[in-house]
């Protein structure tokens, strides 16, 4: 391999480009299962989420969600993505 070489990314890569809010994948690994829908919105209320329709936050969502119980993350993320749908995230340039 050259210095040239080095120089060089192996790959290159797009320009950045920022999303607003959380996946929420990540909201939903902070949390300890099972949890009351109450204690999520306490805990993670305010959190502002990534959905189709641009950023929302967490606790007007739940406030859509008839469920008031989750077993598992898998369950309470399953119920959020009935509400906010799935598809695409809208860059912040968008």
């Amino acid at each position: 391999m050259s210095d040239e070489d080095e120089d060089e990314p192996a790959v290159e890569l797009g320009a950045h480009t920022p999303v607003e809010g959380a996946p929420l994948a990540r909201v939903s690994s902070r949390l300890t299962w099972p949890k009351e829908k109450s204690e999520v919105d306490r805990l993670e209320g305010d959190t502002v989420i990534r959905t189709p329709e641009g950023p929302r936050e967490l606790s007007s969502v739940l406030d859509e969600v008839d469920e008031t119980y989750f077993q598992r993350h898998q369950e309470f993320e399953d119920h959020v993505r009935d509400v906010i749908g799935t598809g695409p995230i809208p860059t912040a340039d968008e």
